[in-house]
Order: structure tokens, then C-alpha cells, then sequence
């Protein structure tokens, strides 16, 4: 089997690259944090400019209908980069909807997406459905012509700032119960309050009372599912990505780092664990590139769960070690450990926990 990339694959990775070394040189990342929504919008509409935005995107919508190899790779170097753009939440996931969905929503939005100039995000996780469909309060009812929406979406990432949310409600008139309704971020009735993640991202919690939808989105369970895929890879990929980083910078200290007149590289203790994490890692890589070949097949999306599944464990770990290796200095903000293993711990807990993913690939084996 040929791993190796094409040549558009290897221009795509180079371009990823190049925004990262341009605008993560130094300590941007904090300076980027530190902004009203946790990420500068130049940076977006750069993304917009680059093409990254819309690589998910059908070329109907302007994108580049890019496949799971490519989009790994963008977000494999996201996550080297430690970049903080909310590209997952607000590109694939409810930009991906929106490109996808009936003609006269993807006719007006796709152009405004795929540049930067409008971002949306999606609100569908509750309190009482953390995973799902199952356990929604948010209500859809019919009020004369029109629908009104009332209820909270307290877990809306990437929802700072954004033009428009994708809002799942429980819906009597839809065949599985629920429906996705697209709402304006300045509609009336709707209160967004936003919050900081652990990684230090900002979410947003929305508040809506008899809210009035743009429009409802036909199939938009399906289109949930299927975007969600592309989703999942793209966390799995960012995930290995910072795991990289991680492993690399903490082999580069224990070189340099002196105890007892020697490198702490050369403690035989130091090797076995750093050797047991370089196993882990490379598993890691294996188990998602395991997944990217069988794209298109029956096993995608069962390989895909059994990638998460162990990738979201795996990084926890690796980031811990990475830090007890580096001591206390090692969860500070001013080293790549603790900001990567901040963004590890959210991206392996959201949207579900790794057992999630660990059941659905035991029972579809």
C-alpha cells in the first residue's frame, strides 16, 4: 500500500505549514487567546483566502471537496501548530451543513462561508444530551406560519461571534423527532453568553424564547451524521498532531536538561518511558492512517471510532508524562506542554467521552 502523498496532497500540507510558521512564530497563540473569541478573525478570513475554510466544502458550494487524506493532513499540522481558529466546529461541522442543505440556504451562505466573511456554529449538545439526539429539551413549535424555538444550547463551541447557529430542536412534524433550524445571531429572543474551555477557546451558551428560524434544514439529522464523521477525523488528526509536538519537545528538554553531570536522556528509567510513548505515538498514526485507506467503505466509519477511541486515551496520557517530565514549569502557559495538553484533554472529552467511540466500534466488530 502507497502511503506516500501526491502531489496536491504534499502542496496542501505545505500550504497548512506555511500559515502556521507565518502566523504561530512565536507567542501569538496567547496574544490570539487573549482576544474577545479566543481567535483573531484576520486569521479566519485568511483561512478563507488559503482555501482551508471550504476544503471540505462540494465544488457545487465552492469548495474543494477534498477527501479524509487531505483533510487529515490540514488539521494534523493545526494541530503541530497548536493553532486556535475554531475550524472543526465552524468549518466542517455547521459550515459542512449549511454548504450541504437545500439550494436557496447553500446558494446564499456557501460564497460567505468558504471566504470567511460569515461564520456559523453549530448548537446541538444539552445537558440532558450530551451526545445526541436522545434527551433534547430544546422545542421547535408551530406558531401560526411560522416556527418559534425555546430552550438552551449551553455547549455551542466556536459560538463566539458568530453570524448564525445551527440550532437542533425536537421537532413533531420530523420523522426522527428532531430537526436542525438555521437562526441569525441577532434574532430576537436569542441571548448569547459565552464562556472560556479549558483549552482556552470560547463557546458560547444560547438562550432562546420563541426564537423565529431562518429556515428549517431538510434532513439536517443526516447531514449532522455525516459531517460529524469528517469531523471526528479531523479531531483524531489534531490530536496526533499535538501529540507529536508534545513527544518532540519533551525529547528536545530531556537532551538538553542536566542531572548528576549527564543529559536525563542518557537515565535508563527516562529511555523506557519516552520509548513506551514513541510506541503509543506510533500506534496512534497507524490506527488513523488504518482508517483514511478504508474511506469509501463499509469499515470507514467503524475504524474511524476504533482510531478516536484510543488516540482520545493515548494523548491524555502522553500529555501527562510530557509534563511530569518537564516538571512543574511543564503546565505553565509559557511552554507548547501545557497549552497542547489543554487542547488534548478538550478534544478527547468533545463531543463524547472515548468510551463512546470504543462502543460503537465493539459492536459493529
Amino acid at each position: 500500500m502507497n502511503f506516500d502523498l501526491t502531489e496536491d496532497e504534499q502542496m496542501l500540507k505545505a500550504v497548512a505549514e506555511r500559515f502556521l510558521d507565518n502566523q504561530y512564530a512565536g507567542e501569538e497563540r496567547r496574544e490570539y487567546q487573549s482576544q474577545p473569541c479566543g481567535f483573531d478573525p484576520r486569521n479566519w478570513a485568511l483561512l478563507g483566502e488559503l482555501g482551508i475554510l471550504a476544503a471540505s466544502y462540494p465544488e457545487e458550494a465552492g469548495g474543494l471537496d477534498l477527501g479524509a487524506t487531505s483533510i487529515s493532513l490540514i488539521h494534523h499540522a493545526m494541530g503541530r501548530g497548536l493553532a486556535v481558529e475554531p475550524l472543526i466546529d465552524c468549518a466542517l461541522l455547521a459550515g459542512g451543513i449549511l454548504v450541504r442543505a437545500q439550494d436557496e440556504i447553500a446558494g446564499q451562505w456557501a460564497d460567505d462561508l468558504a471566504s470567511g466573511a460569515k461564520r456559523a456554529a453549530l448548537a446541538h449538545n444539552e445537558f440532558d444530551a450530551p451526545g445526541g439526539w436522545s434527551g433534547l429539551r430544546t422545542q421547535a413549535r408551530k406558531a401560526g406560519d411560522t416556527v418559534q424555538i425555546t430552550g438552551t444550547k449551553p455547549f455551542t463551541m466556536g459560538g463566539c461571534g458568530a453570524d448564525l447557529y445551527l440550532v437542533s430542536a425536537l421537532d413533531d412534524d420530523a420523522a426522527d423527532g428532531g430537526a436542525l433550524y438555521l437562526v441569525a445571531a441577532d434574532a430576537d429572543g436569542l441571548d448569547v453568553e459565552t464562556w472560556r474551555v479549558a483549552d482556552g477557546s470560547m463557546a458560547a451558551m444560547l438562550r432562546l424564547t420563541d426564537v423565529r428560524p431562518i429556515a428549517r434544514i431538510e434532513d439536517g439529522a443526516r447531514l449532522l451524521a455525516q459531517v460529524e464523521q469528517t469531523a471526528s477525523l479531523a479531531r483524531s488528526s489534531e490530536m496526533v498532531g499535538i501529540m507529536e509536538r508534545l513527544f518532540e519537545h519533551t525529547l528536545d528538554y530531556l537532551r538538553q536538561r542536566e542531572q548528576f553531570d549527564q543529559p536525563l536522556s542518557r537515565f535508563q528509567a527516562i529511555q523506557h518511558r519516552m520509548a513506551a510513548l514513541y510506541a503509543k505515538l506510533e500506534q496512534a498514526k497507524s490506527l488513523l492512517d488504518f482508517a483514511i485507506v478504508s474511506e469509501g467503505t463499509p469499515d470507514y466509519a467503524k475504524r474511524l471510532d476504533g482510531a478516536r477511541a484510543f488516540i482520545a486515551e493515548t494523548g491524555i496520557e502522553l500529555g501527562h508524562e510530557a509534563i511530569q517530565l518537564h516538571g512543574a514549569m511543564g503546565i505553565t502557559q509559557e511552554l507548547s506542554i501545557g497549552q497542547g495538553h489543554k487542547r488534548l484533554m478538550v478534544l478527547s472529552r468533545w463531543p463524547e467521552a472515548p468510551d463512546a467511540a470504543l462502543d460503537r466500534f465493539a459492536l459493529a466488530s
